[in-house]
């Protein structure tokens, strides 16, 4: 099978070719996993992170990839929740233990021992991959295989994002970031909370062109003060001035959700001034999000498809997975990029 493998760390800003094209065997399923045949593969941050070396494979080569849509081909001993045809999808969590406090209480994604596609395991950066079948999830008919890509991981982060976020109707929220999660919070935010108003704090112009078009309210940057101050905000940025910024937009007992799975460097003096009483203070709380759960994932593939959310999705050929990486990279992006696998 065609393949795209990490073999190393290297510096985005210096070249041009991060993933080398491969020919590998096809896997073969495991007990209780099934193989599938995959038709496209969302493109993330996260594989920045990987290629980049902030998140690091446990070993190399690595197919990186991990928003994957394909088709059930075969299965492995004692699969029964999956069968040859089945269209499904693949999220980031590849495995759980299934045994810690966490993975008992339906919490896998707090479980030390968890895997992730594309960096412990390979991922959809191929023709074919293997998981388990408690990981593959189907997908609702009326949902393209394009638009299901960044729904199993952006959308369902989002969805897990606003949940925590408490909101509710009439409420104003506020997005940091406006890339492929911070879209989509929008759009089910829209559906979810219909009388509540929508803050976007985006680094571009064109980025919030973007959200006015979808129906926020009011869009500007960070440094921008808004219309009022929101009673939730989700963060969906890799840097820290929007932490920072939240805080002080925030009403009295307001609620920060970070949706980021890591914060670039800080910058020591931003951090500094910080105040209490402007930032911190009145029971303003901070909430972290850590990967999402099985149930988040078919919970959102449920609502997304009754809504429905339709992503903006930007297409790339198979052959164009480093053309792509490069865009994410060094390009504001309006929506997802979808990598497509089977033509």
């Amino acid at each position: 099978m065609k393949a795209w493998l990490l073999n190393e760390v290297s510096d985005l800003s210096k070249i041009t070719q991060p993933l080398a094209a491969g020919e590998l065997p096809i896997p073969s399923p495991k007990e209780g996993e099934v193989l599938i045949k995959v038709l496209c593969c969302g493109i993330c941050h996260t594989e920045l992170d990987e290629i980049e070396g902030r998140i690091k494979p446990n070993s190399y080569p690595i197919i990186p990839g991990h928003q994957v849509v394909g088709v059930v081909m075969e299965s492995g001993l004692n699969v029964t929740r999956h069968k040859k045809g089945d269209r499904v999808g693949v999220a980031w969590i590849f495995s759980a233990c299934g045994q810690c406090e966490y993975c008992l209480t339906e919490q896998e994604n707090l479980c030390s021992r968890f895997k992730a596609t594309g960096r412990d395991f390979n991922g959809g950066y191929a023709e074919y991959m293997t998981v388990n079948q408690f990981f593959a999830y189907k997908i609702p008919e009326s949902i393209s295989d394009t638009e299901a890509a960044p729904l199993l991981c952006a959308g369902a982060i989002g969805y897990r994002s606003l949940c925590l976020a408490q909101l509710s109707d009439g409420q104003t929220l506020g997005l940091t970031g406006f890339g492929a999660s911070g879209h989509l919070v929008l759009k089910m935010t829209k559906y979810l909370y219909p009388n509540s108003e929508i803050f976007v704090f985006a680094r571009s112009k064109e980025q919030q062109q973007f959200a006015l078009s979808l129906g926020a309210r009011w869009a500007g940057d960070i440094k921008d003060i808004p219309l009022h101050k929101a009673n939730a905000i989700i963060d969906t940025t890799p840097v820290w001035n929007t932490i920072i910024g939240s805080l002080l937009y925030l009403k009295p007992g307001g609620r920060l959700v970070i949706n980021a799975i890591r914060k670039e460097p800080y910058d020591q003096k931003a951090l500094l001034d910080i105040s209490y009483e402007d930032h911190l203070w009145m029971e303003k709380e901070i909430k972290s999000v850590a990967n999402i759960t099985r149930a988040d994932i078919e919970e959102f593939l449920k609502l997304a498809a009754k809504i429905p959310i339709k992503p903006k999705v930007e297409i790339y050929a198979f052959g164009k997975a480093n053309e792509a990486l490069l865009d994410l990279k060094h390009k504001h992006v309006n929506g997802a990029k979808v990598l497509m696998v089977a033509g």
